[in-house]
């Protein structure tokens, strides 16, 4: 079985090879969109700059000229050098036929060959030089002796090829120039009609396998599948299955949905195809299908082979009934020719088509249903064990100190998906060699995730005036942060200018939070407004600072009472959509204008209560605002000592929980969000 594998594919790449050759025998390229892995033979790499080629034609031209004219030249060159009295001697004996003479340099032609002086060869044609002292009357003795003499060269310089080809050598570059002008322009108008120069990868340097995908272990056994499938289909044929022709993987951005790809296609040992769906729409129709069909013909040649087209929900939007025109045409035309070519596979060609989504509710029926992307894997966030795990991957080659904890740093990144805790250890790193080290430190770590969550240090001088306001817009938001029940655990409390903001609080929880109750969103709607609060409390006066926190509030509570159905009045139903206006969904005037009622009334009542907290714990509102003042910046510890407030652990998130009944976390019910931590900004 593994033999008659491997046979095939060899004569699968010797087809591949033999249409190369044919290309580049040819003296075209081909002009492809996608990226490809682990094709035999794929070493193209980027098309260079032609400016070196022209000149490169132009040098190779004047070499060719120079031989040719030099070729003739040398063979034209059969004149002998005579001395002048075997010159004279010849004329004597009136075997001279005619000469030529310029200056005192005379050539001519024998009647009749003579011997070279001093040589074995005889000649005929000859050339001398005629002394300044010599006192004879050549021109009489010539003509006695019938010779000719004339005003034409006997021998030409050059030959009549070589004269042909240098009085064409300026019109030859010229058009050789403007044949390369052409062929630029026309390379411009081919890339905005649809023709793109290839990206050619080379599959030493990217193939990767599930040694470097980690933190998404369901994941990963879903499509080790695939990967059997395509190593060894003959065991599925026999029992009659078929491969799925499409496996659709959707998630937020950076969760690593084209590294599974990539993977999968690694640990098979297949060629892989990756285009994004973007680089097939044009602004002629029709482009977009043709590059769809060269796409699917060429991963048929080399199958087992996997497609892996990213942001598909470009051109897999839903179709609208009404028609279009221009783009919107292109865009199902290309939709229309993937839904053709899925349907074409048998599920024994041995092609796989992987797609990749942040968007697959607004994706087309048609491209979804069973028959072409029968599989649909859901890519999450990574949970506290699967960060542990990709920092894990991701530090493999950085030298880390004894103090790196990385299950710690997973604790404190709650939310991070795995670009942005690549982007932490790379900025860990950059952090740790500006500071002269040898290996990167916990430090390092909490410096960099500072700056990735926060934003990186400003040098902004603020008045003592200012810097006191923020301490206390800052404390306010912590303080209410460690006297809601249930709240985030405060992390760090700045009043150092990052980013936008003047002053940060940064908050996240020990464990990963999938559900959230009424009581919680509450606190987080208080917390939020603990900024604004402490400054009015303090100063009697409300200050711009308080911007985000509003936006934070009010966008909490508008999901609480318009999606989520926390309010008695408004009762459990959905008033805003996930996307669009409400009135389009069905949603009345009155029940907008009740809706913004209850979200006004709940923000009074949190900002009324925030004010009440802070009111009642002013003293441990002063003694966060005096610390900060002298510090600037305290971490978790230093916080909770200074407000002498016990760090407790979270109280179940399932308000009215009994013994026996499920947690939340046993249910796995509830709103399905996860953040990276709240963080306030003034």
């Amino acid at each position: 079985m593994a033999d008659h594998t491997g046979a095939g594919q060899t004569t699968e790449q010797g087809t591949v090879g033999r249409a190369r050759w044919a290309r580049r025998r040819r003296g075209t390229a081909p002009q492809r969109p996608w990226r490809t892995e682990g094709l035999p033979g794929d070493g193209e790499g980027p098309q260079k700059p032609t400016w070196w080629r022209f000149w490169a034609w132009l040098l190779g031209w004047w070499l060719l000229l120079f031989a040719l004219t030099t070729v003739q030249d040398v063979g034209s060159a059969q004149v002998a050098a005579v001395p002048y009295t075997e010159f004279t001697a010849q004329v004597q004996d009136a075997n001279v036929r005619e000469v030529f003479a310029r200056g005192n340099t005379i050539e001519g032609v024998l009647k009749e060959p003579a011997d070279r002086p001093g040589e074995e060869d005889t000649y005929t044609e000859f050339t001398t030089e005629r002394p300044v002292f010599a006192d004879d009357d050549l021109l009489a003795a010539l003509q006695r002796s019938d010779a000719q003499v004339s005003a034409t060269p006997v021998t030409t310089e050059r030959g009549f090829l070589a004269n042909l080809l240098i009085s064409l050598l300026p019109v030859a570059v010229l058009v050789g120039f403007w044949l390369w002008v052409l062929r630029r322009q026309s390379g411009a108008m081919g890339g905005m009609l649809g023709g793109k120069k290839p990206r050619r990868v080379d599959p030493s340097e990217v193939r990767v396998s599930f040694d470097d995908v980690a933190g998404i272990d369901e994941v990963e056994d879903q499509v080790v599948e695939i990967v059997d499938f395509l190593k060894d289909p003959d065991k599925y044929r026999r029992l009659g299955a078929r491969m799925p022709k499409g496996v659709l993987l959707e998630g937020p951005p950076g969760t690593g949905k084209t590294l599974i790809a990539r993977a999968t296609a690694g640990e098979a040992g297949v060629p892989f195809f990756s285009a994004s769906a973007s680089e097939f729409i044009e602004m002629i129709v029709g482009v977009g299908a043709s590059r769809v069909r060269e796409l699917f013909a060429e991963a048929r040649k080399v199958a087992p082979a996997i497609v892996f087209i990213d942001e598909i929900d470009t051109i897999g939007r839903t179709r609208s009934a009404t028609g279009s025109v221009g783009g919107h045409d292109e865009r199902e035309q290309t939709l229309n020719q993937i839904l053709t070519e899925m349907d074409g596979f048998t599920g024994t060609e041995g092609v796989v088509v992987l797609a990749a989504t942040n968007r697959a509710d607004i994706l087309d029926p048609a491209l979804t249903r069973a028959g072409r992307f029968d599989r649909k894997i859901t890519v999450g966030v990574p949970d506290q064990h699967g960060r542990q795990e990709i920092l894990a991957v991701h530090t493999r080659t950085v030298p880390l100190a004894p103090d790196v904890d990385l299950a710690h740093v997973a604790r404190t990144t709650p939310g991070m998906t795995g670009a942005d805790l690549a982007n932490l250890v790379n900025e860990a790193a950059l952090l740790a060699a500006r500071r002269g080290r040898e290996q990167v430190t916990l430090r390092d770590f909490t410096d960099a995730l500072e700056k990735v969550q926060l934003g990186a240090e400003r040098s902004v001088v603020l008045p003592r005036e200012e810097r006191l306001r923020t301490a206390y817009h800052e404390a306010g938001h912590a303080l209410l942060g460690m006297l809601q029940p249930g709240a985030d655990l405060v992390r760090k409390i700045s009043i150092v200018p990052r980013g936008r903001a003047l002053g940060v609080t940064l908050s996240t929880p020990d464990t990963d939070r999938y559900g959230y109750d009424r009581d919680y969103l509450r606190g987080r709607i208080i917390g939020a407004l603990g900024g604004m609060a402490a400054e009015e409390e303090v100063f009697g006066v409300i200050t711009t600072g308080a911007e985000s926190d509003l936006q934070t509030a009010t966008g909490i509570a508008r999901q609480m009472v318009g999606r989520w159905g926390m309010s008695p009045r408004v009762g459990p139903v959905q008033v805003y959509p996930l996307e669009g206006d409400p009135r389009q969904a069905g949603a009345s005037e009155a029940l907008l204008e009740a809706v913004d009622e209850e979200v006004r009334t709940l923000v009074a009542d949190c900002y009324a209560e925030a004010r009440q907290v802070l009111g009642d714990h002013r003293d441990r509102l002063e003694a966060i605002v005096s610390t900060l003042m002298d510090r600037e910046s305290l971490d978790e510890t230093e916080v909770y000592a200074v407000a002498g407030i016990e760090r407790r652990p979270a109280t179940p998130q399932l308000v009215g929980a009994v013994p026996g009944f499920p947690s939340r976390e046993d249910t796995a019910s509830g709103m399905v969000s996860s953040r990276r931590g709240s963080t306030s900004k003034r």
